[in-house]
């Protein structure tokens, strides 16, 4: 085939490839054009959608953070557990505290100071139910002597003062039924006025002063 028919038939080739590309482009730059101009309506109403649901997605993460914050403040607080000598010594401290002057506390209001009124005698107004509190305290004041004792161990001056009166406060274990029954005297009360007297100053003498707390009456039981 003579050299100048090839070249003629490359260049129609060439030009024809040209004309197809330019012609695609037109037609494609009309449709997107067509289709910017008829679909401006729906791409502003998708804008305006995905701004909602924004808005909607951080309305919901607040509400939960909101949640978490809640049910965090709702779990008990946990107290911290002493590390050091010095801390376990404070600790123990307090907690005799605590529970010398609950025993103090239920031991005046629920046996003494009633038995001193009179309403521990046969006839008394109400004797049953004051004796049934009496009984209730009596129990009270002896449990929470003993978790007082355990507590002192951690503190050796504390320990020492409280030693002469363990065996008083043992003594105690059966008050609660006689008070309960009616069974008890004098002797019976001086004796319970005594070892609580006497766990204040053993409190007092190690850098521990007691205080009555008493307790309402649904605590007697507890």
């Amino acid at each position: 085939m003579p050299r100048s028919i090839r070249c003629s038939r490359g260049l129609t080739a060439l030009a024809l490839s040209g004309a197809l590309v330019a012609g695609g482009a037109a037609c494609g730059g009309s449709a997107a054009a067509g289709a910017g101009g008829q679909g401006g309506g729906a791409g502003s109403e998708a804008i305006a959608a995905a701004r909602v649901l924004g808005h909607a997605e951080q309305g919901g993460a607040l509400r939960a953070q909101a949640a978490h914050a809640a049910a965090r403040a709702a779990l008990p607080q946990v107290e911290p557990s002493p590390t050091t000598s010095a801390e376990r010594q404070r600790f123990a401290k307090a907690r005799f505290v605590a529970n010398a002057g609950l025993a103090a506390g239920a031991t005046y209001q629920w046996i003494i100071k009633p038995y001193q009124q009179g309403k521990f005698r046969k006839g008394a107004s109400g004797r049953t139910f004051t004796l049934i509190k009496a009984g209730l305290a009596g129990a009270f004041a002896y449990n929470r002597l003993k978790a007082a004792v355990g507590n002192a161990q951690a503190d050796p001056l504390l320990s020492k003062a409280l030693a002469p009166l363990t065996a008083g406060i043992e003594s105690l274990k059966e008050m609660g039924a006689k008070l309960r029954s009616g069974d008890i005297d004098a002797a019976d009360i001086t004796s319970f006025q005594n070892i609580i007297n006497g766990v204040k100053d053993a409190g007092q003498s190690a850098g521990a002063p007691v205080k009555d707390q008493v307790p309402g009456v649904s605590e007697l039981g507890g």
